[in-house]
């Protein structure tokens, strides 16, 4: 069986450059596997997307995902959190639509592909009609 090249829009010395920092060589383990799921997110949201745009995103998601380096100890998917020293407190909450560590597209990244830019609803037959629709003589 023939092995394939998964498919990723970005590298990790494109999310490095983005982050301002050196990656942990952990963090690049980790960074490379999500900019592989992060194309499977983007391929199924918006396969005719620029490669630029599908770039772009991948490289947001993934540094989405792995945080400023210092989220240790932060549960998968918390949107707030807090903590205490001496008192031995510490409260999550966690929630939908993504949080630490979670890769998602945001609104943002929706917008930046062209997907979901449009108002009503989606037909299966939209893609066989020529974009522009041409016009019809009087």
């Amino acid at each position: 069986m023939a092995e394939t090249t998964p498919v990723t829009y970005a590298t990790v010395q494109d999310i490095e450059a983005r982050m301002l920092r050196d990656l942990t060589t952990d963090e690049e383990a980790v960074a490379e596997a999500l900019l592989q799921d992060a194309a499977v997110l983007i391929d199924a949201a918006a396969p005719r997307a620029s490669e630029d745009a599908k770039k772009v995103v991948s490289c947001r998601t993934v540094i989405r995902a792995l945080g400023d380096g210092s989220s240790a100890g932060v549960p998968l998917g918390a949107t707030q959190g807090s903590q205490s020293a001496l008192g031995y407190s510490q409260s999550w909450t966690i929630g939908s639509g993504g949080g630490a560590g979670e890769l998602y597209l945001s609104k943002a990244d929706r917008q930046i592909l062209g997907a979901g830019n449009s108002i009503g609803s989606y037909s299966p037959v939209q893609e066989l009609v020529p974009d522009p629709i041409p016009e019809v003589p009087a």
